[in-house]
């Protein structure tokens, strides 16, 4: 298509009148609407939720397990008495 032929295409699109509109076209949008604003309150809920689960788990592992200390070495005796 050319340019032209574009052009015109658009301006008659333009000058007809628009198609109707369904009469529940508003209820229903705004049902949906509500529907995805519930389910990402909810899944933006479950989200936190796990976050702070795996920190609670991740700080008892630390104390508990302590992976900043350095083990004490089996390979040799102490030395005392020297």
């Amino acid at each position: 298509m050319t340019r032209m032929s574009r052009e015109a295409t658009v301006r008659r699109l333009l000058e007809q009148s628009p198609p109707p509109v369904p009469p529940d076209l508003h209820t229903d949008a705004a049902r949906r609407g509500a529907r995805m604003l519930r389910r990402r309150t909810l899944a933006r809920r479950a989200m936190w939720l796990l976050l702070l689960a795996v920190t609670v788990a991740f700080v008892v592992w630390a104390v508990t397990v302590r992976p900043w200390v350095e083990p004490p070495s089996d390979t040799t005796p102490p030395l005392t008495g020297w």
